[in-house]
């Protein structure tokens, strides 16, 4: 069974810095599109972030774009998403998700997901 887990997240002010982390198997992670979507109360789940290891190719959300990073950790077997600057619109429930090969940015084209991790950002 493939299982996504994630870490990471939790309370910050305005401008400040968190990282998020999904965890899998390195045979889950090659070849592979591991997404980061985003949720609020009332609001469908978005893209943020993905990552195609076999393509090296990366997206971002507009809003997110020269603030967050979406890297994978060879070492570790994670996929993760460095995120600077943060403003309260970032705030919501981040889940990391796994396809095969190729990013995209619908819900529905990814069969796994992790558990989700807060991500408050408040002053």
């Amino acid at each position: 069974q493939l299982q996504l887990v994630q870490s990471g997240g939790g309370l910050v002010q305005p401008g400040e810095s968190l990282r998020v982390s999904c965890a899998a198997s390195r045979s889950t992670l090659d070849a592979s599109a591991i997404g980061w979507f985003r949720q609020v109360p009332g609001r469908g789940r978005e893209g943020v972030s993905c990552l195609s290891t076999r393509t090296g190719s990366t997206t971002y959300l507009d809003s997110v774009k020269g603030r967050f990073t979406i890297s994978r950790d060879n070492a570790k077997n994670t996929v993760n998403l460095e995120m600077n600057s943060l403003k309260p619109e970032d705030t919501g429930v981040y889940y990391c998700a796994v396809r095969s090969y190729y990013c995209s940015g619908r819900v529905d084209d990814y069969p796994y997901w992790g558990q989700g991790t807060q991500v408050t950002v408040s002053s």
